[in-house]
Parts: C-alpha cells; sequence; structure tokens
C-alpha cells in the first residue's frame, strides 16, 4: 500500500495516535535555534495533542528549558474515553504515584503538564519539575478550556491529528499564533491550507521532505517497520511553520534554459527540452533543481518546490487548479491532452 494511501486509511478510521521521534524534533528545532537563538525566550510553548507518559514533546522541550530560555512550558493530552481509534488502556506508574491521581478521571479526563521553576530544588530546571493535574473536560483542542490556554500562549508545537488537521490549522490562524505543526505533504493543497502557504502565512520546515517521517504506532495491525522492539510506521509528512528558519531564505541555485537542456541530470529535460500547458502560457517544469534561472514567465513546478522556496527569489499565484483567484473547472497542466500532477504556479522575481 503506497504511503498516501496509509494516511488516507488512518484519517478514515481516524487514528490519530502517531508518535514522533525525539531525534526528528531535536533536528527540527534546532534549526530555528540555529536561525534565531532568541526565537523561544522568555515564550510560553504550549504543546496541545501531547501525552509526556508517551510522547517525546515535552521531553525534549523539558529537557532544554533553561537552553532556550522559555517562561512557561505547557502541555495537555486528550482523554483515552474520547478517542475514535480504541487501544487497550494502560496506566503509567507516573500517574499512579502521584497524590492527584484520581481513578474515575484517569480515561474520561485530559492531563494539563507545566513547567516553570526547579520544583525539586535540584538545580536545573528539567522533566523531573513538571507539574500536573487533570482537565476539567477531555482536552480536545477545540474546547473553551484549551483554547484559553492556546490564547495565553505564544508558540504552538505539535503533531497534531491527521483527522482534524484542516480545524486544527483554522484553529490556530484563529488565534494568530506562532506555530510549527506536523503534517501530511499533500495538505498543502486544500483549499483552506493553500491560500496561507500562497500568502506567505505559513512555510515548510527545516526537514527535507524525502522519506517521509517515522512515528511510534500503537496500530499492531499498520506497522512498516519494528525498531529496537517498537512499532514504527512511516507517512508521507513533514513540518509546516511560520517561524522563520536559514533555508527559507537560502537561494535556489539554478542553471539557464539552455544548460539545462545540455546538461541536467534529468534525461527527460535533455531529449524533450521545456514544453508549455495546452490551455494555460505557463511552462512546465517537472523536477524543482531544473527551474531555468532566466525564465521570467509563470511555471508550473511539483508541490515538493515548498521544500526550497525562497520568498525573496520567486513568487507563488497559485496551482493547477487556483490562480490569481481563478477557480478552473479542470486542472490546467494538460500537454498534448494528457494530464500531470497538480502543479504549483511560481514566477521568479526580477533581481
Amino acid at each position: 500500500m503506497a504511503k498516501n494511501e496509509k494516511l488516507a486509511d488512518a484519517r478514515n478510521a481516524k487514528n490519530d495516535e502517531f508518535y514522533t521521534q525525539f531525534e526528528d524534533i531535536q533536528k527540527e528545532i534546532n534549526a530555528y535555534i540555529e536561525y534565531n537563538s532568541n526565537v523561544f525566550k522568555n515564550k510560553i510553548v504550549l504543546l496541545p495533542c501531547d501525552d509526556p507518559e508517551w510522547s517525546n514533546f515535552t521531553r525534549f522541550f523539558a529537557q532544554n528549558f533553561e537552553r532556550f530560555g522559555l517562561k512557561k512550558l505547557i502541555s495537555t493530552s486528550f482523554a483515552s474515553d474520547s478517542k475514535n481509534f480504541k487501544y487497550p488502556y494502560q496506566l503509567t506508574m507516573f500517574e499512579m504515584k502521584s497524590p492527584q491521581f484520581d481513578k474515575s478521571k484517569t480515561k474520561s479526563h485530559g492531563k494539563i503538564f507545566t513547567l516553570t521553576k526547579d520544583k525539586n530544588n535540584s538545580g536545573k530546571i528539567d522533566i523531573n519539575d513538571l507539574e500536573w493535574d487533570y482537565l476539567k473536560g477531555d482536552g480536545d483542542f477545540r474546547s473553551d478550556e484549551i483554547k484559553k490556554l492556546r490564547d495565553e500562549a505564544d508558540i504552538i508545537i505539535t503533531n497534531p491529528p491527521f483527522s482534524l488537521y484542516r480545524e486544527f490549522i483554522a484553529w490556530l490562524f484563529e488565534a494568530n499564533k506562532k506555530f510549527l505543526v506536523i503534517a501530511n505533504k499533500n495538505s498543502i493543497t486544500y483549499k483552506e491550507v493553500f491560500p496561507l502557504i500562497k500568502n506567505n502565512l505559513m512555510w515548510s520546515g527545516r526537514t527535507e521532505w524525502s522519506g517521509g517521517l517515522w512515528f511510534e504506532t500503537k496500530d499492531v495491525n499498520d506497522v512498516d517497520k519494528v525498531i529496537n522492539g517498537i512499532n514504527m510506521k512511516n507517512t508521507s509528512s513533514t513540518w509546516f511553520t511560520n517561524l522563520e528558519h536559514g533555508r527559507r531564505h537560502e537561494p535556489l541555485q539554478l542553471m539557464t534554459m539552455a544548460d539545462n537542456i545540455k546538461f541536467s541530470k534529468h534525461k527527460e529535460i535533455r531529449e524533450i527540452g521545456y514544453l508549455k500547458y495546452d490551455y494555460y502560457d505557463a511552462l512546465e517544469v517537472p523536477y524543482t533543481d531544473a527551474i531555468p534561472s532566466d525564465y521570467n514567465g509563470i511555471m508550473g513546478v511539483p508541490v515538493t518546490f515548498l521544500e526550497k522556496y525562497n520568498p525573496e527569489q520567486f513568487e507563488i499565484l497559485g496551482d493547477s487548479r487556483y490562480h490569481d483567484n481563478q477557480n478552473f473547472a479542470d486542472d490546467i497542466n494538460v500537454i498534448k491532452g494528457k494530464g500531470l500532477y497538480r502543479r504549483i504556479l511560481i514566477r521568479r522575481k526580477q533581481q
């Protein structure tokens, strides 16, 4: 089964239990620190859709609380009874040994974890200083209880439920928050999301798109690989954000059209060159690294172009279904009667 089909199946089954690997979080977050060492300084970071008893987001930020200069860390979990995709419930020793443990709430209520100070007087602030309690409700990010935490936060970081991604993005922009989230790469084509990409209100994160991301999964019937005894699943996912990072401002190094036709590593470019669409005046460019540096007209490029998109070098005009507020009845990327994959329509900015 293809990766995109697996992700679609997860959405249909509402299987949102995908746990991000610590090293993937570390790799992505470090890119923002390298670009701006104060990006998290004196900030309140909210990690909704997270449970530090199982997830790595809280562990990572608690471990780096002092290094990042955080003001406050908040994470919230979603109640087991409210999840659509059911797994055998597993109570942790962390919860059972806590004085506030309440058997009547453990499955029906979400939890809130906060970190602000060196509670145990160890001389440092880390995960051992987390304080927690039960939420009043189940921890649904759409609830008034979690919205209040959202409004308090400066930056929101999480791996949101794939099945509720459109709602989650709307929830973020409703409060005009800085964010870093994981999502299906194809989500950029959603009608609710693409305008945000086009208008530079959100963009691809730092991690490369190739290969997707590996997650720990609790669905024993859908496992791609077992790594160190842990069931893992690969999905066509990556990071999206409205936080600045260095790669976003690195210009693509490109050849002229003539040099591409002569030297491109892509046989298709060398043998056929560049074609235009049948019903729209735009150049078909099937590979991001084959964008000609000397072409000033409209070009149709793969959606993976967004991984390399530099807003100082190019402008996004639309995609093959939407362009300059026009809604085409059919995709415009047709050549010699044959439809192609969806394309992002771009134009080079004059330097």
